[in-house]
């Protein structure tokens, strides 16, 4: 396996692949050669060896034929490219939320992963967790009758990771930094410490801020229980609050209401009281809401419901890593493939449109065009 991406996020999936006894990492790569150093010493020190060989460039990585799979862990900008360069050549790939930096390369993405016949992980953990797929079994098997509201709760404003916000006087990039490879296909812009690393988030040329960094992840959960792995929102509109000066452009607090199949309504809302944070779907007959902290009910009854072997049970997991190399070998769906994780992700696409322009946006989920 080869890790392209060692650093903040895709250090932490380097380390969950090397808890696996059955996967056994040979390659990193990393334009930070910090990073790249940190992610070898690590490597090597785990298998008691100097084996792991070490990328600047991830096609150089891609083009071993001696790697059946790849975790990739970048700003969402690069998510596409080495996604469908990887399929290309061959390697399954575990890849992170959200899916893409827009709509267009999420079905590029997509598209690449069905045309090579690849096998596709999203880090979308969540669903590994049985809390929450205990929720979505009780919403999908109509404890709660028919749901008619979703109301997806999600962090707001700007994290400053590593103290870097407001760092944002032109300097020469650091030498162990490739900054041209780092831009890639985002517009050149000069290098400041606030514009990279982890607080690329922030910033709408390689991020979409805390929506596109939780949309993964909490409309994820929404979709899975309402049985809308592969849907989307016909409508949806939005208001969001920017900043008005400085490099970070996301918004800070944002609303979105979403229109679905079969009447439900997905409100999607960071910095807003009314909205708590993690999922909640509302039916005629009560609600079940679940966040990483735990999960709650209206009848609470309903919380020690067994689901019935005639019902619908979803995936249990053995892990989210697990699953994936599972799948390498059984050549089964993951739990998070590809086209699942673009409709997770589709609706803050489509809000981060409708928000910058001010107005609704009508789409269609099944040929994914914007219609006005």
């Amino acid at each position: 396996m080869g890790c392209i991406g060692v650093g903040w996020q895709g250090g932490s999936n380097m380390n969950s692949f090397l808890g696996e006894k059955d996967c056994q990492i040979i390659a990193a790569c990393d334009v930070a050669k910090n990073h790249l150093q940190d992610a070898v010493n690590r490597i090597n020190g785990h298998y008691k060896n100097k084996d792991c060989a070490a990328y600047t460039d991830f096609r150089d990585l891609l083009a071993r034929d001696d790697i059946d799979a790849v975790s990739i862990g970048l700003p969402d900008h690069w998510h596409a490219v080495p996604a469908v360069a990887a399929a290309k050549s061959g390697k399954d790939i575990f890849g992170e939320k959200p899916l893409s930096h827009n709509l267009l390369e999420g079905r590029a993405i997509c598209d690449a992963v069905q045309r090579y016949g690849r096998i596709w992980q999203t880090g979308s953990w969540q669903r590994s967790q049985s809390h929450f797929r205990q929720a979505c079994e009780l919403v999908i098997n109509g404890r709660i009758g028919k749901v008619h509201t979703v109301e997806v709760g999600l962090p707001a404003g700007h994290t400053d990771f590593g103290g870097t916000q407001g760092q944002e006087g032109i300097t020469p990039p650091p030498k162990d930094l490739d900054y041209d490879f780092w831009l890639g296909p985002a517009p050149y812009e000069p290098y400041c410490p606030a514009r990279v690393h982890k607080n690329w988030r922030w910033h709408l040329d390689y991020g979409g801020g805390q929506l596109m960094d939780w949309i993964g992840h909490h409309v994820d959960i929404a979709h899975w229980g309402l049985g809308f792995d592969y849907e989307g929102p016909s409508e949806i509109e939005g208001t969001g609050e920017y900043p008005k000066d400085g490099l970070w452009n996301t918004a800070t607090k944002y609303r979105l209401t979403a229109k679905y199949p079969k009447g439900i309504t997905m409100i999607i809302a960071g910095g807003h009281g009314d909205i708590r944070g993690g999922t909640k779907w509302t039916g005629q007959d009560g609600w079940v809401w679940v966040d990483r902290g735990g999960m709650d009910a209206q009848p609470k009854e309903i919380l020690k419901e067994q689901i019935r072997p005639d019902e619908i049970h979803l995936f249990q997991s053995p892990g989210h890593w697990r699953n994936f190399l599972d799948c390498i070998k059984s050549r089964k769906t993951t739990l998070t493939p590809a086209e699942v994780a673009h409709r997770s992700a589709s609706p803050g696409h489509l809000g981060q449109i409708a928000m910058l322009l001010g107005r609704k946006i009508r789409f269609n989920p099944t040929t994914e065009e914007i219609l006005d």
